[in-house]
């Protein structure tokens, strides 16, 4: 009986890890921007950009609601899918 509980545990803390690792490379991240952190603040990089736009290019503000940035380092409103 222990063994099968120690293969269960065992097992469930290999999902959990599988997931975070998954998650901690942005797979589960709608955005269509990143995050990266400057110092004293952060700049918001757009993703699947060619060729790809320069953190310090990039704006400092964070997107608001509805808004993204361009490869351009420009805020525009989402396209609605």
């Amino acid at each position: 009986m222990k063994k099968k509980a120690r293969f269960y545990l065992i097992l469930a803390i290999g999902l959990f890890l599988v997931v975070v690792l998954i998650d901690s490379v942005g797979t589960f991240d709608s955005k269509s921007w990143y995050e990266v952190p400057h110092g004293n603040h952060s700049h918001y990089v757009p993703k699947d950009c060619d060729p790809p736009l320069r953190p310090n290019e990039a704006p400092t503000r964070r997107p608001r609601e509805g808004e993204t940035v361009n490869c351009q380092g420009e805020y525009v409103l989402e396209a609605a899918e």
